[in-house]
């Protein structure tokens, strides 16, 4: 471990200042929104209020709804929740909409800690409840993110709200998580608890998305995008985070990992355990060529890792835990990643449990501003579990067959090399499978650039770009290059013969011989995207790209 994390240097300095000054700099962006939205209010209700003679709108308490709380609630999907919840906050009539966006997620954290509690002490010593109460202990950090929000940098308005519905949608994604967990456990009366206990917690969450995805087209609808911090208090987003300006990362490890001894450790994870918690620096883990048969997970409380290898054939984490065998989709990855600002280069994450075994994930990440450069993750059904927050991959190659790109991330693989391999006998092969269930979600998967050719003999089985796994799934496949072997139908159902008129499904300029859109499936939510909706799912929209990528060194592509 490097002598330097002990020091407080002047860039620290900036670092804990800047902490300070979050506050002052958030105040100054919401007192700006809370005009814009203001007039809004004004606009829309004003003229209402005044002819309403005989009927009051009250809640719960009898007491009467205010304009504001009228406005937040009539935008979320669970009004009556709504208005049970935050119409009856102390006070609510004179809460303005900021002040009770910020009580929606005070009352999420409270109902979302009663579930965590409820899991905790049920008696239930199954891997799957394990999981249910680390996934609610992910769901309550990620609400509290939206209450502290300490970012570094100069950040504009529409930022600001990309992080909150980037933390809001991940909250709603591992509550979602937890269900889907316990309903592969087989044991009904396990689902059924872990649906009631958190009936209230993913309501209040969906309702917090809401308001703050409502806020934030308010200030994009009026143009406000301009910077909102005077020179003076604005510092660098990274700033505490090492650059990786080393051409040749081994060079400048902090810890070695090697098999044969030379290295510092011989695992991955016992070298997690020397990364410092919440560091703000760079911590360069060198994983030596060879085959490293251990499951690993980076915890959520170690940022800003890097594993580098010595190429994506020489350096390998092989596992082969599956559904089939008892392990649940979220635990059976070979590689999980829950600590932010983590970046992997050289590597490869592979699961050997086979088409037979199911389920059997080789790498999993939950979490934001991750990257990948020029891993390999490979597997069969659910290769690549992009299961929350902000991704980014380029030049990867991943293979799988069912499935094997999943999640509910905003994810872009760009420049990377997607391979469908031979299923188990009368399966079919689905690339994407992505989870957004939630119209407000910031979420998707965004294929830009990137090459899909089978890998290996393919012929008489069908291969399909995706299927919608929920019911505002979200996937597009720009500029690619699609081989000859995908089905012209392109899309295939999750069920029946077609799919909800809510997904959103996109294709945009790819070429090759399975780029024909001629005989795709004629759903109304797969659209052949123009120029300025493919801008949409770009690195720097998408992502938020260019404000975190260009210190990992890792190319990308901004816009199209």
């Amino acid at each position: 471990m490097s002598s330097s994390y002990g020091k407080v240097d002047e860039r620290d300095h900036v670092t804990l200042q800047a902490r300070r000054d979050s506050r002052k700099r958030i105040t100054i962006i919401v007192v700006s929104l809370l005009v814009l939205v203001g007039i809004v209010i004004g606009a829309v209700f004003g003229t209402m209020a005044n002819k309403k003679s005989t009927t009051v709108d009250t809640n719960v308490n009898g007491e009467p709804i205010s304009v504001s709380v009228k406005a937040v609630c009539d935008v979320t999907l669970h009004k009556d929740k709504c208005f049970e919840t935050v119409g009856s906050a102390p006070n609510a009539s004179s809460l303005n909409p900021e002040q009770l966006f910020i009580y929606a997620v005070k009352i999420t954290i409270a109902e979302a800690t009663k579930a965590l509690n409820a899991f905790s002490s049920s008696g239930d010593n199954t891997t799957s409840m394990h999981a249910c109460v680390e996934l609610l202990d992910l769901t309550i950090d990620n609400l509290n993110n939206t209450l502290t929000s300490s970012s570094n940098g100069d950040v504009t308005l529409p930022e600001l709200v990309a992080d909150l519905r980037t933390w809001l949608s991940s909250a709603e994604t591992y509550q979602d998580t937890c269900i889907e967990t316990l309903a592969e456990s087989n044991n009904p009366e396990s689902k059924t608890f872990g649906e009631g206990q958190l009936k209230n917690a993913t309501e209040l969450t969906s309702n917090a998305l809401a308001i703050i995805t409502w806020l934030g087209k308010i200030a994009d609808s009026f143009k406000l995008r301009r910077r909102l911090l005077s020179a003076d208090v604005a510092v660098d987003f990274n700033v505490g985070r090492r650059l990786l300006q080393s051409t040749d990362l081994r060079k400048v490890a902090d810890i070695v990992v090697a098999k044969d001894g030379s290295g510092k450790y011989r695992t991955i994870s016992r070298a997690l355990k020397d990364v410092p918690e919440k560091s703000e620096k760079r911590t360069v883990i060198y994983v030596k060529k060879g085959v490293y048969f251990e499951n690993v997970k980076v915890e959520k409380t170690k940022w800003n890792v890097v594993v580098v290898g010595d190429g994506e054939s020489k350096s390998i984490v092989s596992g082969k835990l599956n559904v089939i065998d008892g392990t649940p989709t979220f635990q059976s990855a070979t590689f999980a990643v829950f600590g932010k600002g983590f970046m992997a280069r050289d590597m490869s994450f592979i699961n050997t449990a086979g088409p037979s075994k199911h389920q059997a994930v080789a790498l999993l990440v939950s979490a934001d501003l991750a990257a990948f450069y020029r891993c390999t993750m490979n597997a069969y059904q659910d290769t690549l579990y992009v299961h929350a927050q902000r991704q980014f991959y380029r030049e990867c190659t991943i293979i799988g067959t069912v499935d094997f790109i999943f999640g509910n991330a905003a994810s872009v693989l760009q420049n990377c090399k997607i391979l469908p391999r031979r299923p188990m006998q009368g399966q079919q092969n689905t690339i994407t499978a992505q989870g957004r269930k939630d119209p407000n979600q910031n979420t998707g998967i965004s294929i830009h650039r990137c090459n899909i050719s089978p890998l290996g003999n393919l012929t008489g089985v069908q291969t399909f770009l995706g299927r919608p796994w929920k019911d505002f799934s979200t996937t597009v496949i720009m500029e690619s290059s699609l081989n000859g072997f995908i089905d012209p139908k392109g899309w295939l159902p999750w069920v029946g013969d077609s799919a909800p008129d809510t997904i959103f499904y996109g294709e945009y300029k790819n070429i090759g011989a399975g780029a024909s859109t001629k005989n795709r499936v004629k759903w109304k939510g797969l659209r052949f995207l123009s120029t300025k909706e493919a801008n949409r799912f770009t690195v720097k929209p998408f992502i938020d790209g260019e404000r975190w990528l260009p210190t990992t060194k890792v190319p990308f592509r901004s816009g199209l």
